[in-house]
């Protein structure tokens, strides 16, 4: 399990019942996660002087947010020299994992320690954490999400922590069909990170399905990448996919073409009761040094 435990403006304070309190900069919200199977209390009935927003799940789907208190239509916080803007959105989103910092710290580190250059290619790039902090070592970034609001709001986080003049590309696009033009072009990446949804639709209706589509994707990845690669990312939070899936996977595409490291595994944070809630898993192919 690889924890998360250096942020000092995001912090998970409680878990319980199915939820989580956590610190957004100076706001608390309780939200809903469904790992949370232990109980520790009402965490609403223990917090409720201190929390801002609560979100309700809706037996229909989906769910909506309830302001106990006054609270922004948009704060930031940062992480280091990062900085994001953080937002309610519906299904219980901020805008931002903050349990993908452990991930930001192995990019920022791999691409400061190469004399040259790194390209990312980074797809389903979603609000852009690891777009900024690819910027932020130095990295040329192409930033591919088919939501048009998610890269405007990539853009807002890449301002605001001082990359406005980096190196980077965003695009709308649907990302399988932007690598398979990639690889007619002839355009080459160091380094490739993803975080593929469970199910999902492109900007033109496509559909994604992980268990159909991700292995094909992969392979597709694997012939834009450079002939010098430095590391290669999967991101999930598929309900019951195991992380080693997704270190079979790496070996048997990205490994073949470039011999390094595969490593998989959890990610997770602690709450104050020193409690690791489990928030996804990760797969790392990286060159070795």
């Amino acid at each position: 399990m690889l924890e998360a435990n250096k942020w000092i403006d995001y912090e998970l304070i409680d878990t319980s019942r199915g939820e989580k309190l956590e610190r957004w900069g100076s706001i608390y919200l309780l939200r809903p996660d469904p790992q949370v199977i232990w109980d520790n209390g009402d965490l609403l009935e223990k917090y409720r002087d201190i929390i801002h927003a609560v979100y309700h799940r809706s037996k229909k789907g989906g769910g909506s947010w309830e302001n106990l208190k006054e609270t922004p239509s948009s704060w930031k916080i940062k992480y280091k020299n990062l900085t994001f803007n953080i937002k309610q959105m519906g299904f219980k989103h901020t805008g931002l994992f903050p349990e993908q910092a452990v991930n930001w710290d192995f990019m920022i580190n791999k691409i400061k320690k190469e004399k040259r250059e790194i390209k990312v290619l980074n797809l389903f790039a979603y609000t852009g954490g690891a777009t900024v902090a690819c910027l932020s070592a130095g990295a040329n970034v192409t930033h591919v999400d088919s939501s048009r609001g998610m890269v405007d709001w990539c853009k807002e986080n890449v301002n605001d922590s001082g990359y406005r003049d980096a190196k980077i590309r965003y695009l709308v696009d649907d990302v399988v069909k932007f690598v398979k033009r990639e690889i007619r072009r002839g355009n080459k990446y160091d380094a490739i990170i993803m975080d593929p949804p469970s199910y999902g639709r492109g900007a033109n209706k496509e559909i994604w399905n992980i268990e159909k589509d991700l292995n094909n994707l992969v392979e597709l990845c694997s012939q834009i990448l450079s002939d010098d690669p430095l590391f290669f990312i999967i991101n999930s939070y598929t309900t019951g996919m195991s992380s080693t899936v997704l270190k079979n996977l790496l070996t048997v595409t990205v490994n073949k073409k470039s011999n390094g490291k595969v490593s998989c595994g959890e990610i997770g944070l602690k709450d104050n009761n020193d409690l690791i809630l489990p928030c996804g898993i990760y797969g790392r192919w990286e060159k070795y040094e």
